[in-house]
């Protein structure tokens, strides 16, 4: 039942996304080469990789948020950051929930790693 866009700047991204889920023989997944400043879909939630301070992704992210809520966790922003945030998380002044991944994964990657939950 769930339905998802994948948007990348990087075209060869793009391509081999639609060829993976092509070969697996996904029909809910569609795709965009570009930005997500110029995509003009509403979703439930936004999900991203660490791709820019989290005040401004939560900015962006806002944009593409449906406001009709149908899940357990209302709509909202989702994304993979690392490093120290705790000054980037105190810019944002919405509720949010921080998951350090290293909780679950012990692999060296994720001991930086934290999965970030923005409500929108």
């Amino acid at each position: 039942g769930c339905k998802f866009h994948l948007i990348d700047r990087i075209g060869k991204k793009i391509k081999v996304a639609a060829a993976i889920a092509d070969a697996l023989g996904l029909d809910n997944v569609t795709f965009q080469h570009g930005d997500m400043g110029e995509c003009k879909l509403k979703a439930d939630y936004v999900i991203s990789r660490a791709v820019m301070q989290l005040d401004e992704l939560v900015k962006i992210s806002g944009r593409n948020i449906s406001q009709q809520g149908r899940n357990k966790l209302p709509n909202g922003l989702i994304c993979l950051k690392g490093g120290e945030l705790s000054s980037e998380l105190g810019r944002v002044k919405r509720p949010l929930i921080d998951v350090p991944l290293s909780d679950y994964f012990t692999e060296e990657y994720f001991k930086t790693k934290e999965l970030i939950y923005v409500k929108l």
